[in-house]
């Protein structure tokens, strides 16, 4: 080839040899496509999600790592990587879901897919019934001809419900359903649902996989191969392909997930355990408290309680309301899982599009205040709460 000029040598840039080493760390592969030799790797690569990399929405180095480390963490045959946690749940419910399908859920939901299975209803006549997370004769008696998928979550949102995860997932089963669980609030640091029968788990990585308030993703994980690839060719044509650079950030935050949540479990703990012996709070709800419905249920299926849990005051709404305005280190802020610890309403944020009769299916109160605990001091947090209280 001849000398070529500036205006393409600045278009074709060279490409360093590692020349037999390789990176410590995952590298970041910030690129929209890749160049092939030769035509008939270039089209494999386009129909399967473990061929040649071909383009970003169908794959990229740095998401199938991260898609690849999910998948091992949960036990899975493989993954598909999200834009976000409800682009995951998307993926899921539409490829694997027909108009007019029933499916079944748990009565309490987070309210993003509370919202997207009325928004399924709604406008493909599909049909659901809701029953509780721990009662599998409820769901043996709610199937139908028409039933395709159970959907669960093992530490329900906000008012953390554990799910009774073998009993649903082994019912599902006998009936030839797809069991789908949202492992988001519990990280595979506490749980692995695929062990107890799940064929599907979900999580948004936003949360305690990437760890630090600076991602936003998500990724289902997949116990069977067929299953996987039904719904990662349907993904790459819904188009809610994980960004590399979100992979990127994602795969450093899990390499501390263990670390960091032994230390929001701690302090969910202690602050959990303070706050129901307040005279100015009516409730704590976390699964760590002899108190809550699921604590048999979570003391013999998880390790731990998780970082995540909501109280009601004395007061209602208007007490919940100065609360928040009142604290001074706790940030008011959505989501949850970061190192910060953040507070919300769930009934004014989270939960917004649910009706009043929906929120009490949910076991949410207009006053209720979700705390997504942070790894932060226990004492100087405790001491935030305590001024706020006061």
């Amino acid at each position: 080839m001849t000398e070529l000029r500036p205006e393409t040598r600045t278009v074709h840039l060279p490409q360093p040899p590692l020349n037999g080493s390789r990176p410590i760390a995952v590298p970041l592969y910030q690129t929209s496509g890749f160049v092939f030799d030769d035509p008939a790797v270039f089209a494999d690569g386009m129909n399967r999600p473990d061929g040649a990399f071909v383009y970003g929405r169908l794959s990229n180095p740095t998401v199938r790592a991260l898609e690849e480390a999910v998948a091992g963490l949960e036990g899975g045959a493989g993954a598909v990587a999200t834009g976000s946690g409800m682009g995951a749940i998307n993926a899921v419910f539409l490829g694997l879901l027909q108009p007019g399908d029933h499916l079944i859920a748990q009565k309490a939901l987070y309210g993003g897919t509370a919202a997207v299975i009325n928004d399924l209803v709604a406008r493909f006549g599909m049909e659901v019934t809701y029953v509780p997370e721990d009662d599998p004769e409820a769901l043996r008696a709610a199937v139908r001809p028409s039933t395709k998928l159970v959907y669960l979550e093992t530490i329900a949102n906000p008012v953390t419900q554990v799910a009774d995860l073998p009993g649903m997932c082994a019912a599902a089963r006998e009936a030839g359903l797809v069991s789908v669980v949202d492992n988001t609030f519990a990280s595979p640091v506490l749980c692995r649902p695929i062990e107890h029968g799940a064929d599907v788990v979900v999580h948004s990585t936003t949360k305690y996989l990437s760890g630090h308030a600076d991602v936003l993703g998500g990724i289902a994980v997949f116990a069977d191969d067929g299953l996987y690839r039904k719904v990662w060719k349907f993904s790459t044509h819904l188009g809610a392909t994980a960004d590399p650079f979100a992979a990127w950030l994602t795969l450093r935050g899990i390499q501390t997930l263990p670390l960091r949540m032994e230390r929001h479990c701690a302090n969910a703990r202690e602050l959990a355990v303070r706050l129901d012996a307040h005279p100015a709070v009516a409730a704590v709800h976390w699964p760590g408290l002899p108190t809550h419905p699921s604590y048999a249920l979570a003391a013999k299926l998880l390790p731990d309680f998780g970082g995540v849990f909501s109280f009601d005051l004395v007061g209602g709404r208007a007490a919940g309301e100065r609360f928040m305005s009142s604290v001074r280190l706790a940030l008011l802020a959505p989501s949850l899982g970061g190192v910060e610890t953040l507070i919300m309403q769930p009934s004014t944020t989270s939960h917004k599009s649910l009706t009043a009769e929906e929120l009490v299916r949910h076991g949410i109160e207009e006053g209720t205040v979700r705390v997504a605990v942070g790894i932060e001091h226990v004492e100087d947090l405790w001491a935030d709460f305590a001024q706020a209280l006061a």
